[in-house]
């Protein structure tokens, strides 16, 4: 099993400074004006504390069809065009069919993700929600429950990865398709506090965030470089890890390990005593 859990005061490795990840402690300062910032968004619109029933007459509702079962979902259109990508799809959806413009068909996508997308645009945030230890001065995820030594929750059958993903992972990815940027940061730094995942699902998660995010964007790909650097020991085991580099070549495989004895070598020499001349 593997620990994501991470000390918000360590300082960051050689990775996460490369590929642009900053500290816990400087997400948790832009979290919290994010979050202040959003929720003063949501205080002027007077958002409702729930999904609509279609019964408010201050913003249309729109029905969005989710994944190949065509789960049905509701939610008010002045919501949903925070989102860049729905202010869009509203727009064309109505230009192009005037008596079905409040529906929306999203077949690829998976209902218990557009669920977290639903509730963050309501609530600031989604299940599990993210809370304030004011005592240690850091945040957690609020009342976590563990299942056979892991976050419950933290995963999500994902159809196209074939097996069990972070949730997180998928949010992040959806946030990034329809534009939602605080989502991206909020999703990626709970997304650090589960504890318990396995290799397994780690590489499947590092899998979907490469298949799902563009080449340009790199926050969620550097957490999980830097994270499987961070637990090197851990997947230098792992013949879980062996098995998916060389599917692509036992040449990858074989240069992921010298790569780890090559740091393990460094750290090594770095914490040895020097002579002075």
């Amino acid at each position: 099993m593997l620990a994501t859990r991470r000390n918000p005061q360590s300082h960051s490795d050689s990775f996460s400074s490369r590929y642009g990840t900053s500290k816990a402690t400087s997400r948790s300062r832009r979290y919290a004006r994010d979050t202040s910032a959003v929720s003063k968004r949501l205080e002027r619109r007077q958002v409702p504390d729930s999904p609509p029933d279609g019964s408010s007459p201050s913003s249309a509702v729109i029905t969005i069809s989710v994944g190949p079962e065509r789960r049905l979902f509701a939610a008010h259109k002045e919501i949903l065009c925070v989102s860049p990508f729905f202010a869009t799809a509203c727009s064309r959806a109505q230009t192009l069919d005037a008596l079905n413009g409040r529906r929306i068909a999203l077949p690829e996508e998976q209902p218990e993700v557009f669920s977290c997308i639903l509730e963050y645009l309501y609530r600031g945030d989604y299940y599990p929600r993210l809370a304030r230890n004011e005592r240690r001065d850091t945040w957690e995820l609020e009342a976590p429950t563990t299942k056979d030594g892991y976050t419950d929750g933290a995963t999500i059958f994902s159809p196209s990865a074939g097996g069990e993903i972070l949730k997180d992972t998928a949010v992040y990815c959806a946030a990034d398709k329809y534009g939602l940027e605080h989502l991206k940061r909020l999703s990626l730094m709970k997304q650090g506090l589960h504890t318990g995942i396995q290799c397994m699902t780690i590489l499947a998660s590092a899998r979907y965030a490469y298949a799902n995010t563009p080449d340009h964007e790199s926050k969620l790909r550097a957490h999980y470089l830097a994270l499987i650097i961070r637990s090197r020991s851990t997947f230098k085991r792992s013949g879980t890890m062996q098995m998916e580099m060389e599917r692509g070549g036992k040449l990858f495989f074989d240069l992921f390990v010298a790569m780890c004895n090559h740091m393990d070598d460094l750290v090594m020499s770095n914490t040895k005593p020097t002579l002075l001349e």
